[in-house]
């Protein structure tokens, strides 16, 4: 399968972009552990979201996925399966669900497709020995498939996690729900909240202060979580409205939780005109509308603390570099290298063949802006990110763009190809 993109006259349209991935995986879990009912609405059916539903469904949970996108989810005790758990490409379904398998008292294997059983998970898996847990893994218990002989945990003690990430963070936080004594996690730097956020709205016994999160055992109660536009979804419609002329764009209902819209400030400072209209709270998470005009932009440098708050939109970034004026310097983003594929290589490879001027670094990337895009054939890497971030990319080349294995964006965004006029083969 392959679409193939041309340049185009002005984005003009108005949306809601799909659910907040991050979310709705937190609150199926949140809600399977609660007592009594949890209602999510507005939740997200791409493929990530689910492989959380079908595992849980696995556990014994009740839950129900309306036509209308509302989730209905009775929780209680999870209970073992009698079949492997496949996480398909979701490594946030494999890493929370091992801090939350961890600690129950039965045996679980957590599996993948390729491309998530070649992604290292030593860095939850060390933690959570370290609690008590026996989690073991292929090449030294550093890859899946992952078994997990559940077991009684002990906190951890003043734990500082080796490098800002949210997927560790929810873990070992869901695996202190149901260990003894209080577990200490410390932040290097800020990183995605939706999990200490969530946990709080269920009733958690949970405590932050400054880079310092405390959390202990105890009992979450069911209740009605809202799910907002997916910011990491609206980071792609985004980038198109600022690189194609004349272009306005309104996407309604978006997150806007602080540690995700990093690319926001990113953009502004490289002379983005973007608007942020009627702001309100769904629950603990903010939402607003955002408004979009295509924009003369300039190159910047990227690195530093607020790389996690924009680690998964730097493939948009990337794309929206290459149309700046002058040089976009994007480092400290190593992390990039071990996500559904190596995305610094990939964006270097495929923006290469495009014509941009990109020079490959061990954490990241330098992009000379400003020259112009020739249509080529390009690789997705069955990286749904990186597939849109080529199709971005693709507005603003010459010629025919055309973007193999493009069915990967419905890991995310189901509907993104009916944006850009594509034609498919």
């Amino acid at each position: 399968m392959r679409v193939q993109l041309e340049q185009r006259g002005p984005l003009r349209f108005e949306t809601r972009v799909p659910s907040d991935k991050s979310i709705t995986h937190r609150a199926l879990i949140l809600g399977a552990i609660s007592r009594g009912e949890t209602i999510v609405r507005h939740g997200l059916s791409s493929r990530d979201c689910l492989a959380t539903y079908q595992i849980l469904g696995q556990l014994g949970v009740e839950l129900n996925w309306q036509p209308d996108h509302t989730i209905r989810i009775m929780g209680g005790r999870l209970q073992e399966s009698a079949t492997v758990l496949d996480c398909q490409n979701s490594g946030t379904t494999m890493r929370l669900l091992a801090g939350l398998l961890a600690g129950q008292n039965f045996y679980s294997v957590l599996t993948g497709d390729a491309s998530l059983n070649s992604r290292p998970m030593a860095r939850i898996m060390e933690p959570l020995g370290a609690m008590g847990g026996q989690l073991y893994g292929r090449g030294g218990n550093k890859y899946p498939p992952l078994t997990i002989v559940g077991s009684s945990l002990w906190a951890l003690d003043s734990y500082l996690l080796p490098v800002a990430s949210a997927q560790l963070k929810s873990a070992l936080l869901l695996a202190g729900l149901f260990a003894r004594g209080t577990t200490t996690i410390i932040e290097p730097a800020q990183s995605r909240d939706h999990t200490e956020r969530m946990l709080l709205d269920f009733g958690a016994p949970l405590s932050k202060e400054g880079d310092t999160l405390q959390i202990h055992s105890g009992e979450l109660v069911g209740r009605e979580v809202k799910v907002p536009g997916d910011f990491s979804s609206a980071a792609f419609l985004i980038a198109s409205a600022l690189i194609v002329p004349g272009s306005q764009v309104l996407l309604r209902d978006v997150g806007l939780n602080p540690t995700r819209i990093g690319l926001l400030t990113v953009l502004k400072k490289m002379g983005a005109k973007i608007q942020i209209q009627n702001r309100r709270n769904w629950g603990s998470e903010p939402v607003g509308d955002i408004f979009v005009q295509a924009s003369q932009l300039s190159g910047t440098e990227v690195c530093g603390k607020i790389v996690p708050l924009l680690i998964d939109e730097l493939p948009a970034l990337a794309a929206v570099a290459t149309q700046a004026q002058g040089t976009t310097i994007i480092r400290d983003a190593g992390e990039l290298r071990v996500k559904e594929s190596d995305r610094i290589g990939a964006l270097c490879r495929e923006l290469g063949r495009l014509g941009a001027q990109v020079e490959e670094f061990p954490d990241g990337l330098v992009i000379h802006g400003g020259r112009p895009l020739v249509g080529a054939q390009v690789e997705s890497y069955g990286d749904h990110r990186i597939a849109m971030a080529m199709a971005v990319a693709g507005l603003a080349a010459q010629g025919t763009t055309e973007i193999l294995d493009p069915l990967c964006v419905e890991i995310s965004f189901p509907n993104f190809w009916q944006f850009f006029g594509k034609n498919r083969k």
